[in-house]
């Protein structure tokens, strides 16, 4: 049987891992697919040094539609990242009958609808397992694995970067720009980190995660996104000494709010109790704890960004289109796990309606009553608290840091308390808020 042949359309980081491993083992590679996979075609701006990458016989292109367009190309392996040419090359190559492997979170949490539609009818398949959490392999675990199951919620640590700025600000007591910049000399954070800190990759997969888990269309713009750029060490010594760890963790789940079913999407910092596993997950690793009806809890950590774990997930969907390309399309897996005309537009709520635990810290004039006033405040928006940290202060301090858990509220409910507790003379700033998740 004649060998799968793939174009590459990018050959840095991933693009080259993608080449060296499946070269490596192209021997192993064949035993599973039961034929050859090649790389016959590699689109590149830098074209002398992909030529040197990947020798001789292997077409070098500098125009990735020569790739897409050409009439023998089996399977087009989209890594250039990005948005608006990734989304014609993409689109272009599923008209020409071809199918896709792609490892871009953000073409597919803003443009996957449509991509998915368009392959749909054309007969093809888009796979994308190495667009959430590098080489682990929880897109196959969430769309086949767990088909049995009904799934209630999936949370995870799906950015490296700010994990590894985590870790280092718990473990060094580092400030966050000292941490950020640490990670930038590793190479771990970009020269401009935006999109890792401030949580759009997160939310991105997270995205993704969600639309397979419930079975409803990829609704980025919805999702609540918020990134570690404010954290404060003090924030996290302070979780530490209350048995927390914080992490930014993306959640989405099923929800029923006053009688109606909906989804959460969420990426923000949150205090995860330090017993749980997940809380345990450190530097640039990535984890993803699932919970559904019949398995229970299951948690999938690798690696979740890097040139050869991320190209292993890349070969194997590279081996799923091998293995089904002559299969009949209706029975294929899904694009997103359930039947195109079985997709449900459940509602996503919006933050206010979400209910958590909250950790505040109130800096505060060291002043009689000042507690008072604050248990005050939170029992009118009928708030109640778990748990009170209170530091002495310093000899002839003026000012204290006073620390309280609550129990579950409504969002709403504790930013109408937030605001007030803030109006109180005695308070200085602003009140710092962050979630909590006990994922028990």
């Amino acid at each position: 049987m004649n060998s799968i042949k793939v174009g590459l359309l990018g050959i840095g980081t991933v693009g080259e891992g993608t080449f060296n491993v499946l070269k490596r083992n192209q021997q192993e590679i064949r035993r599973r697919a039961g034929r050859g996979i090649e790389i016959t075609m590699v689109a590149a701006r830098n074209t002398d040094r992909a030529a040197s990458l990947v020798g001789a016989g292997i077409e070098v292109v500098g125009d990735p539609f020569a790739v897409v367009d050409h009439p023998d190309i089996d399977i087009v392996v989209e890594l250039i990242g990005g948005y608006e040419l990734p989304f014609k090359l993409v689109m272009r190559a599923i008209a020409n009958g071809k199918h896709v492997v792609t490892a871009n979170k953000a073409l597919l949490a803003l443009h996957g609808n449509e991509i998915f539609a368009a392959a749909q009818e054309k007969g093809v398949m888009v796979a994308f397992e190495a667009a959430v959490a590098g080489g682990i392999p929880i897109i196959k675990a969430l769309r086949e694995g767990l088909t049995a199951n009904r799934i209630e919620s999936v949370a995870g640590i799906i950015n490296g970067t700010t994990n590894f700025i985590l870790s280092e600000m718990r473990d060094k007591g580092l400030d966050f720009s000292t941490a950020l910049a640490q990670a930038q000399g590793l190479g771990y954070a970009e020269a401009d980190p935006t999109f890792d800190i401030e949580g759009v990759d997160a939310a991105h997969k997270l995205t993704i995660m969600s639309a397979i888990a419930f079975g409803i269309p990829v609704q980025f713009d919805k999702a609540h996104v918020e990134g570690i750029s404010q954290l404060q060490a003090v924030d996290i010594r302070y979780a530490e000494d209350l048995g927390y760890r914080i992490k930014l963790l993306g959640i989405t789940r099923r929800t029923v709010i006053d009688g109606v079913e909906g989804i959460e999407l969420r990426v923000h910092p949150t205090l995860i109790p330090a017993k749980r596993l997940i809380a345990n997950v450190e530097g640039a690793m990535n984890a993803v704890l699932v919970q559904a009806d019949a398995v229970g809890a299951t948690l999938y950590y690798g690696k979740g960004a890097g040139a050869e774990p991320t190209a292993s997930s890349v070969i194997a969907d590279l081996v799923d289109i091998t293995r089904l390309a002559t299969a009949d399309p209706e029975y294929r897996v899904p694009h997103l796990a359930f039947q195109p005309n079985q997709m449900t537009d459940v509602a996503i709520w919006p933050m206010s309606e979400i209910h958590t635990s909250y950790y505040l810290r109130v800096y505060v004039k060291n002043r009689l009553g000042v507690m008072a006033d604050l248990t005050r405040i939170l029992a009118d928006a009928r708030i109640s608290i778990d748990a009170v940290l209170q530091k002495e202060p310093a000899e002839g301090a003026t000012r204290l840091d006073i620390i309280m858990l609550t129990h579950q509220t409504r969002e709403k409910n504790i930013d109408a308390a937030i605001a007030k507790i803030e109006a109180l003379e005695t308070v200085v700033g602003n009140v710092t808020r962050i979630r909590m998740e006990s994922l028990s």
